[in-house]
């Protein structure tokens, strides 16, 4: 058996195959691993809403269980009690809310309950983002948008081209105090810098008692890599941003052939 007795897994492109089903295959080598033992957290860009389908379907549940949500910007137990988060600043909502308007993009921000877009005109990506995370969406101008809100994160949202020459355009003086990620190809997130999955996932282990060296994670974009770096096993899928597969030590199969349970028994369980 090899040391691994935590395994982080992302949901959207790597838990879930190409039509966003979570396989039986998956299921099955998910049980395995956690009738053996090991701790399974899944580590994602969502809140805690579009993850508990997945927390249901794979018997993960109760306080001694874990998933980390918003990409890092909160840690909570499967109760969803709240361990640890990183909230935005309101000034960083103004300043990025402008910033969405130079670089012709569309605007959202997420708090526990909500997504708030201020563009009437709601993107086509944000209502799939409200479908997949089981958010409801709030048109609200930004006046609207009040000091006291809890803002986990803001998120640049446009077409995959619109979004690659957004990246480069975002001002220096964003990234001094923010931590930024493309978590698909239409959006650009934008978080506390204090958050990242890789942050909350060496939080936890420690919390847990283990090392990174004990931890595998498995992942498929560019908000994986912190996580997928800090692992001691960090596991690319074979459907995986090219900057992804460059930092991890070993690539699976692709979503598609179940490439999560092809790592587990592979790499975890073996």
């Amino acid at each position: 058996m090899s040391d691994i007795k935590l395994i982080a897994i992302d949901i959207d492109g790597t838990l879930l195959n190409e039509q966003n089903i979570l396989a039986q295959e998956t299921i099955d080598a998910v049980t395995e691993a956690r009738n053996n033992g090991i701790k399974v957290v899944l580590c994602t860009g969502r809140p805690l809403t579009g993850v508990n389908p997945y927390l249901k379907a794979l018997g993960i549940s109760g306080h001694d269980e874990y998933a980390i949500t918003f990409n890092g910007a909160q840690v909570q137990d499967a109760d969803a009690n709240i361990i640890e988060k990183f909230d935005l600043d309101h000034k960083d909502f103004v300043e990025l809310e402008k910033l969405s308007h130079e670089l012709n993009t569309n605007f959202q921000i997420e708090t526990t309950d909500f997504i708030y877009t201020t563009n009437r005109d709601i993107s086509p990506y944000s209502v799939m983002e409200s479908y997949l995370v089981n958010m409801p969406i709030k048109v609200r101008t930004p006046e609207e948008i009040t000091e006291d809100m809890e803002i986990v994160k803001a998120m640049l949202i446009a077409d995959p081209d619109i979004v690659a020459k957004a990246i480069p355009a975002v001002p220096e003086r964003f990234l001094d105090h923010l931590s930024m990620v493309r978590s698909e190809p239409v959006f650009i997130e934008f978080m506390n810098q204090k958050a990242s999955k890789g942050a909350a996932l060496s939080k936890l282990a420690t919390r847990l008692g283990f090392t990174a060296d004990n931890v595998m994670a498995i992942g498929d974009q560019g908000n994986d890599i912190s996580m997928v770096t800090y692992a001691g096993l960090g596991v690319a899928m074979g459907n995986a941003a090219d900057d992804l597969k460059t930092v991890a030590n070993k690539e699976t199969k692709t979503n598609k052939e179940n490439g999560v349970a092809y790592a587990i028994r592979n790499f975890a369980l073996k």
